[in-house]
């Protein structure tokens, strides 16, 4: 049966019902499938789709996220392709539009990352799984609540150094965790001073593992520049995931 859904770009996606053979070019939705009980579906996904590692392993790879391979697509005739705006080249995406369906998320903060998975929930025939993953996130959520709020610079890259604006999903994710971002104010990915950033006197200093690969060696480097201040490497995976990686960060933070 033919049904149409509207995606989070507001394009009509025409699917049958359900679908079986799905592609996921989003490494975060790629394990929110797996969690919801749909790895045996998956008949494609990007390089960079590696969670959970031995689940994915017999999974086809058909190229990176901002270079998928058309022709390994196409050979593998999906059902739905799982794509993302700001993860997947535009160019690419509607080259597969012309010979699949393919949804669009389109996730700028928290509850564009729960509405995403109520809607593939729909889509999939999966939304009892859907729906116990926002119960329990709303419910991890409130225990999280704190009434102060710690002052963090988020650090995403070096040379020159980059953090996060006010219109990311990682800035959200990071409201949620208790933290204020210094540079929330500013949008998309900004760069920095170490002058600008001492200015703005962070409580912490957060140091990415993504996209840039911050080791301990950055965390000595600027401990010489901020003497006071915590100095601490985060998992970028925890903070900019959208999909069962924010309940995983709620259920390590509620802990810690």
């Amino acid at each position: 049966m033919l049904t149409e859904y509207i995606d989070q770009l507001d394009r009509k996606v025409i699917l049958n019902q359900p679908p079986k053979r799905i592609i996921s070019l989003v490494p975060s939705i790629t394990e929110l499938l797996y969690d919801l009980g749909l790895v045996d579906a998956l008949v494609g996904r990007t390089k960079f789709c590696v969670h959970p590692k031995e689940a994915l392993q017999s999974v086809p790879k058909i190229g990176g996220t901002k270079n998928v391979n058309i022709d390994r697509v196409i050979a593998l005739q999906p059902d739905l392709i799982i794509a993302n705006k700001e993860e997947n080249e535009q160019a690419k995406i509607e080259q597969l539009s012309q010979h699949f369906p393919v949804w669009i998320s389109n996730i700028a903060d928290f509850s564009e990352a729960m509405n995403m998975i109520i809607s593939l929930g729909a889509i999939l025939a999966k939304e009892k799984a859907a729906q116990k993953i926002i119960t329990d996130s709303t419910y991890l959520l409130k225990k999280l609540q704190s009434t102060q709020k710690q002052k963090a610079a988020y650090l995403i890259w070096q040379k020159p150094y980059m953090t996060i604006g006010r219109d990311t999903y990682i800035h959200d994710m990071l409201s949620h965790a208790g933290y204020e971002n210094v540079f929330g104010e500013q949008t998309r990915y900004p760069s920095f001073t170490l002058e600008e950033l001492k200015a703005r006197q962070p409580d912490i200093i957060l140091l990415s593992s993504e996209p840039f690969p911050f080791k301990q060696k950055h965390i000595d480097e600027l401990a010489v520049i901020f003497p006071t201040t915590p100095i601490q490497l985060v998992d970028g995976e925890a903070f900019s995931w959208y999909g069962t990686r924010f309940l995983k960060t709620f259920e390590q933070l509620v802990s810690r």
